[in-house]
């Protein structure tokens, strides 16, 4: 909704800015009219541009942890049963 109004606001002052002072084209002897035009406009579109574009949010950063101080660990494999057969699954030892 912000954007689409924000666009609003700028078409309408750009053509408010028409029609308010129609004149005729005319390049000869006017001075530098027509670079402030350009100049003008450029400025109207980068304000336009950047009021479009908004913030942007990436989140937070990368979380690094080290390993809890504790007994060492490692995983092994051990082999029971289970009622219908013998049955091999990852158990982790510690000490």
């Amino acid at each position: 909704m912000r954007k689409a109004l924000t666009v609003a606001i700028a078409v309408a002052s750009v053509a408010a800015a028409a029609v308010a002072n129609p004149a005729p084209a005319d390049a000869r002897g006017r001075g530098g009219a027509i670079a402030a035009g350009v100049i003008g406009g450029l400025a109207l579109g980068a304000i336009a541009g950047s009021a479009l574009a908004g913030p942007r949010y990436y989140g937070p950063g990368p979380y690094y942890a080290a390993e809890p101080y504790g007994p060492p660990c490692h995983w092994r494999r051990e082999r029971f049963w289970d009622g219908w057969g013998w049955v091999s699954r990852r158990v982790r030892v510690c000490y």
